[in-house]
């Protein structure tokens, strides 16, 4: 069980989530040019939490380990496991006739954020949303990302928890100082 602590507050946890993050996108990325399936609004939304995770990853996995900036960087990465579940619950409502919403040919982004004109060949919305395509085990992508969700919300959560644990970071406090000073 000390093992696992010790990773999930590691640099190795970060670069782990920028690396499974990253592979979200590669997915994506891949059903978009090589299978053909156009992204819409809610997939590119997705797609913006996703890189959220990535950017995040990689910015703590070059940081210095120190238990408040782990911990404030883990509760934003709650935030956005949060956000990727709320949107991937969305498409999930929308592809079953269950949801009330819909969505649009554009981003919808202020011009302070026009990311669908920065880098349209990631996030330029070319879908309305309907159906996502099926992925492995017979699960659509919505479901997929919805399970994806749920585990990675578990797995920060634990890595909260284990980055207030007293040996989380034996050379310092929870305050990030030294003991003793």
């Amino acid at each position: 069980m000390a093992a696992v602590g010790k990773l999930l507050t590691s640099r190795a946890y970060w670069l782990t989530l920028a690396l499974f993050s990253g592979s979200m996108v590669a997915v994506a990325l891949y059903y978009q040019y090589v299978l053909g399936e156009e992204p819409c609004q809610a997939c590119i939304q997705v797609r913006l939490w996703v890189v959220g995770l990535l950017i995040l990853g990689l910015l703590m996995a070059c940081l210095p380990p120190k238990a408040p900036l782990f911990a404030a960087a883990n509760f934003l990465a709650v935030v956005f496991a949060v956000g990727l579940a709320e949107r991937s619950w969305f498409l999930y409502q929308l592809e079953n006739g269950k949801g009330d919403g819909s969505c649009e040919f554009q981003l919808g982004m202020p011009d302070w954020f026009a990311v669908d004109r920065w880098f349209p060949s990631l996030f330029e919305v070319r879908n309305l949303c309907s159906f996502t395509p099926d992925m492995l085990f017979g699960l659509s992508m919505a479901e997929a990302l919805l399970l994806t969700a749920a585990g990675l919300i578990v797995g920060i959560l634990c890595s909260i928890i284990a980055t207030f644990s007293p040996q989380a970071f034996p050379h310092a406090g929870v305050s990030g100082q030294p003991k003793g000073a």
